[in-house]
């Protein structure tokens, strides 16, 4: 499979494109409003092909599909165009700016008969995995779920802080907490938030929430751009629980660790140097050959979306917000 890459961002450099080149399938284009960039990076990575705008990438015919890493507010319309040339999308997370466009943005998709996949890759990777089946088939009913990313946001020109495009540390960082959330709990009722803004930006450079569930159990969602470098969620069982550092996205060449308690027996679970990216790449193409939707599909975005846009909400109004 072909694949052409969106932008030179930073991501892409650091870990997709590395990513798509570890697999069978071969990255053929990139692109970049910045023509002399986009040569410069493909003389990088030693991508054949190299594009002075985007349009002209998704007019390659020798492509079948491409990876979004563009800002938050612009991931809905390049995938848009994407589908109207009958390519596949990888789409960076959040997949659109609210739960309405990720819906619409899934629909579209499926009406011109091409694959869309939110990048979610920490869901792929194997402790991800141990943890969802340990919290649904082996400890009992879950109480409550602690999950954060923070990490220091020095760059104040960083498009992260932008709100015209989509920015703030909930849309950045703050996604992953809430999808871990949902990942173990479900999906909640009702949402409240408070959100600071430091350095007047005009997003959240930081946000803590509380995500209520009928039956009372809660799970507190929390991420910002002001404190050093924190990723960890935690599972509260009525007869143990699991926990995880470094949870979305591990750091150093070393392995990770699942730590859980299950009706007193406790266990450290080690998992080897994985490339959660790869694997990403990998579900996502075996989805685009089999026509099976993908695990992190438009559906999972909208009820990501969904929960998040109540926190927010919630965090303009001062208020408890029901999540629909």
């Amino acid at each position: 499979m072909n694949f052409g890459i969106l932008s030179t961002a930073n991501i892409g450099r650091a870990a997709v494109v590395p990513a798509i080149e570890a697999t069978d399938h071969e990255l053929l284009a990139v692109a970049s409003r910045d023509g002399e960039r986009a040569e410069e990076f493909a003389d990088e990575f030693g991508i054949p092909r190299a594009y002075g705008t985007y349009g002209e990438l998704l007019a390659d015919e020798d492509l079948d599909a491409v990876y979004n890493p563009l800002p938050n507010a612009l991931h809905a319309e390049w995938t848009r165009r994407a589908a109207d040339a009958g390519l596949h999308v990888l789409c960076e997370k959040p997949l659109a700016v609210d739960a309405e466009e990720a819906c619409g943005l899934g629909d579209y998709c499926t009406e011109r008969g091409v694959t869309l996949m939110e990048a979610f890759m920490y869901r792929y990777h194997p402790r991800t995995e141990r943890a969802a089946e340990i919290a649904h088939e082996e400890l009992g009913e879950i109480r409550s779920v602690k999950s954060t990313f923070q990490f220091p946001m020095d760059d104040p020109e960083n498009v992260r802080l932008d709100p015209d495009l989509a920015g703030g540390s909930l849309m950045d960082v703050g996604c992953y907490a809430v999808n871990a959330a949902r990942l173990f709990l479900g999906e909640p009722d009702r949402a409240y938030a408070t959100t600071h803004d430091a350095g007047d930006h005009g997003v959240d450079t930081k946000l803590a929430g509380l995500l209520e569930y009928e039956g009372g159990a809660t799970a507190e969602v929390s991420c910002g751009f002001e404190t050093t470098d924190t990723q960890c969620y935690r599972v509260e069982a009525e007869d143990g629980w699991l926990e995880a550092r470094e949870a979305f996205v591990p750091r150093g060449e070393g392995g990770v660790e699942l730590e859980y308690e299950v009706e007193g027996r406790r266990a450290v679970e080690a998992f080897e140097p994985t490339d959660q990216y790869r694997l990403e790449v990998e579900h996502f193409a075996e989805c685009i050959e089999s026509g099976d939707a993908p695990r992190t599909d438009a559906d999972e975005a909208v009820r990501n979306m969904a929960v998040i846009d109540a926190l927010y909400e919630s965090a303009e109004e001062g208020d408890v917000v029901s999540i629909e």
